[in-house]
């Protein structure tokens, strides 16, 4: 294998597929890449297994090849080149990089003891703007389950009805559901993705400029495209929880609030709450928020928000850290907190816009 790179376009790709590179893997060539120059490009691939990362770009190929190289260590020497064209050569089982002062060999694995990377066989598929499926993301993600325990519940559900697609997760304390409208859409897409792999998606999305995803689910797998990128990750087996059924239906209180001004404000209490399981209690009585802790060994802290209130007086008990959780994600200035009574659900709104809902599970007063 020969041929002539840009360290930019390089370096971007390296970046990109380390993200499902697993140091912590007992299989030496899982820390590897694989390297594949073919016709005019040069494509990356990386797998821990569960989720694989393909790249490519665009480079003068002289003779086609592959080899699988150590990702990080590739990465940080590359990272470190002032050149923008680096010369790049296979033999031996060793990569070779040149530049206009320095020439380096890295030893490598044969690419033939790389894991085959499955074919994604299409059952289900559409189209979404990147930017939106971003912004889903980054409301949604953080409300699924950390461990593993109930693996449903360590994912994100993806559901097709018509031209739109609900995004939904939970860890059985909190849920949140995001609708997206979608195009091309094929088959039945009706899938649990793991969050680990949202993540990824969403970084990866973080740094293209492409405007669209295309995304293809299969029996077992779903695969997302977006400009040079492939995402492909295993799904999560089961049913996921029939979750509208909680999400209330109407309330008896609404309370307005500046996301900014909140945040602040549960910062500050936070400091007392979370010597007591983030527990907090919102008081809606005479036209004013009344927000306090319990006492604790440190102290306690009330504090008073005088904003637009419809509906009765009313007081639940929070955990902050999940409101803080979800006030950082919304993406909006003004929200809306609807609260039931003291035992119902709360629901969090964006003023302006119908497409994304948050719920908090209420605590013990």
């Amino acid at each position: 294998m020969r041929l002539t790179c840009s360290q930019k376009d390089l370096l971007s790709a390296l970046t990109a597929t380390n993200k499902a590179v697993d140091t912590n893997n007992t299989l030496p060539v899982l820390n590897n890449v694989l390297l594949k120059a073919e016709g005019k490009k040069l494509y990356f691939t990386s797998t821990n297994l569960e989720v694989a990362i393909t790249y490519f770009i665009e480079t003068d190929v002289k003779n086609e090849g592959e080899i699988t190289i150590p990702s990080k260590l590739f990465t940080n020497y590359i990272s470190y080149l002032k050149d923008d064209k680096l010369d790049i050569l296979v033999e031996g089982g060793d990569i070779q990089i040149k530049t206009s002062d320095s020439k380096t060999r890295i030893k490598g694995i044969p690419a033939s003891e790389f894991p085959p990377i499955p074919m994604v066989e299409k059952e289900g598929g559409m189209t979404v703007q990147a930017a939106d499926l971003n912004r889903a993301i980054e409301q949604v993600v953080f409300a699924a389950a950390l461990n593993t325990t109930r693996p449903i519940l360590s994912g994100v559900y993806f559901v097709v009805e018509k031209d739109k697609l609900k995004l939904a997760s939970t860890d059985s304390y909190r849920l949140s559901e995001k609708t997206l409208s979608v195009s091309n859409v094929t088959g039945n897409v009706n899938c649990i993705v793991p969050a680990k792999t949202i993540i990824e998606l969403g970084s990866i999305l973080n740094g293209m400029k492409e405007e669209s995803v295309s995304i293809v689910t299969s029996k077992n797998q779903i695969m997302f495209s977006v400009g040079p990128v492939e995402l492909i990750s295993r799904l999560i087996e089961g049913q996921f929880p029939n979750y509208e059924q909680i999400i209330p239906k109407s309330s008896k209180t609404q309370v307005e609030f500046d996301v900014g001004v909140l945040s602040l404000v549960l910062k500050r209490i936070n400091i007392f709450a979370r010597e007591n399981n983030n527990k907090i209690i919102v008081k809606v009585a005479d036209k004013k928020v009344v927000i306090t802790t319990e006492s604790t060994q440190y102290g306690e802290g009330e504090i008073t928000l005088t904003t637009k209130i419809t509906g009765d007086n009313n007081e639940i008990a929070l955990n902050s850290q999940f409101l803080l959780d979800a006030l950082g994600s919304i993406g909006q200035e003004q929200i809306v907190l609807e609260i039931g009574d003291k035992v119902a659900p709360v629901t969090l709104k964006p003023k302006d816009g119908k497409d994304y809902v948050h719920i908090i599970m209420p605590l013990k007063i």
